[in-house]
This record gives structure tokens, sequence and C-alpha cells, in this order.
């Protein structure tokens, strides 16, 4: 068996808040992990964060526009480089788009944004290294949100976020199908309210935080650790008989079913 430091992970949106937070688990774990995003200067001080605990050489920032398809080719090729990944993590995604006005055409702009950050982007970097994914043993991790599961509503999860993410589910269930037979697992981890990400720090009030606590059963905000915890284990070997599922890490806002 392969050594764990010869593992390689990716997490697109690894710079900042949950992804980041994974990409630190993964790393401690062992792995060598990409981190995926737009904005090089957020990844570098992403890699010198992490690299001061795990030790240097562990990280590599990848900047890309996700939503390009020539850039997430180059990006593809770029990783593929390092060898065979054994875990993706799409944790990528966009804070919602208010429509400008109230016209259809600023409604199909706001949608076709959140569309093309949450939903687009996952599917065109794996589709780009699914031929690259580890067989058999690859873990392929989709981030997707409570709101998938309960509908948006305020600022934080309009309608178009959670049909974004709720449209993850449909396509993980597929590639969950298609990827068995080779050995590589599919599965959704969809986090509800969690703290010091960008997508919560617009609009934040300490009623809303209030009544977020108040919607989980266990009296507290999730944190990136919490969902970096939950992924550490979907993107191990351990995790080789679990597949096809949507976990929900939402503190019981949201009871499974």
């Amino acid at each position: 068996m392969r050594a764990a430091a010869e593992r390689l992970a990716v997490v697109s949106g690894g710079g900042t808040g949950i992804g980041r937070a994974i990409a630190a688990r993964l790393a401690a774990d062992g792995n060598r992990v990409a981190i995926l995003g737009r904005r090089a200067a957020v990844l570098d001080e992403a890699r010198d964060a992490i690299e001061r605990t795990v030790g240097p050489g562990r990280i590599l920032p990848v900047p890309v526009d996700l939503t390009d398809p020539e850039a997430v080719e180059a990006a593809a090729a770029r990783i593929a480089l390092l060898g065979p990944v054994d875990a993706l993590v799409n944790n990528a995604g966009a804070i919602v788009t208010p429509p400008a006005d109230r016209s259809l055409a600023a409604l199909a702009h706001s949608w076709r944004q959140d569309l093309d950050g949450n939903l687009l982007s996952a599917v065109l970097l794996t589709t780009a290294l699914q031929d690259h994914l580890r067989r058999p043993g690859g873990r392929l991790v989709v981030i997707s949100s409570a709101a998938a599961q309960r509908g948006g509503a305020g600022p934080h999860s309009l309608g178009s976020y959670a049909a974004a993410k709720a449209a993850l589910h449909g396509w993980a269930f597929g590639l969950a199908r298609q990827l068995g037979p080779d050995g590589i697992t599919v599965n959704v981890l969809a986090p509800g309210y969690v703290e010091d990400t960008e997508i919560f720090g617009y609009g934040w009030t300490e009623a809303f935080h209030a009544q977020k606590v108040a919607d989980t059963l266990v009296g507290r905000a999730g944190t990136p650790a919490d969902v970096a915890e939950a992924v550490s284990y979907l993107a191990s070997p351990a995790a080789g008989y679990l597949t096809g599922q949507v976990i929900g890490l939402n503190g019981g806002a949201v009871l499974g079913r």
C-alpha cells in the first residue's frame, strides 16, 4: 500500500473559509494538496499559513477561474503532472447574486451567475480530472448546502443558490453510479450554518447568528473545522463503502430523510 504522504488531494475554493480548513486537514492527514481559486494572492497566503503547520512543499496553489473551460483544462493538465488524484473536493461556490432590478433580464443574469459559480464550476473541474482519478480508490466529495434540502431564503441562499446546490445532488448520484465500478466513491456533504466563511460574512448580524444557532439541536454554529473533519473521512481510504450519499452536517437544523 502507498504511504499517506504519496496521496494527492485537490480542493477547489481552497484559499478561504471551509476550503482552506479542508486543505489544512487533508495536508495534516499526509496528503499533498492542490488548492484552486481565482485569487492567486489569497491562495499563496493560504499555502504559507498551512505549511507553517504541516511543513513545506505540501500545498500547491493553482489560480484558476473554474467557470472558464479553457482555464480549467489548463489547471487540470498542471495537476495531472503531479500524479493520480486520490481525492477531489469540489468546494468552490459563489455568494448569491441578487438581481440588479426586477426585470427578467436581471433575474436571468443572476441565476446564470449562481449556476455557473456553484454548479458548472464543479462539473467542469470534475470532468477535466475524471480520467486522472485513482482507480480504484479515488474519492470525490461535493460540498453542497442545507439550502438544497430545505430551500433557500434571504440574502445568503436565494432560490438560485439553493437550486444550484440541489442540482449537485442529482449530478453526484449519476457520477456515483458511473464511477462505482472503477472503485471511486462519490458523496455530497451538505453543511448548514457555518461561521467564519465569506458567504455568511455578507449581511451578518447578531440576530441572524442567534436565529441560525436556535435552528440547531446542539445549540451552536458549525465551523470550517467541523466540515474539514467530515471531509477527512470521506476522502480517506477508509471510506470505500460509502458512496452515493448526501450527508447533512447542520447540527440537526435539517433532519435526515
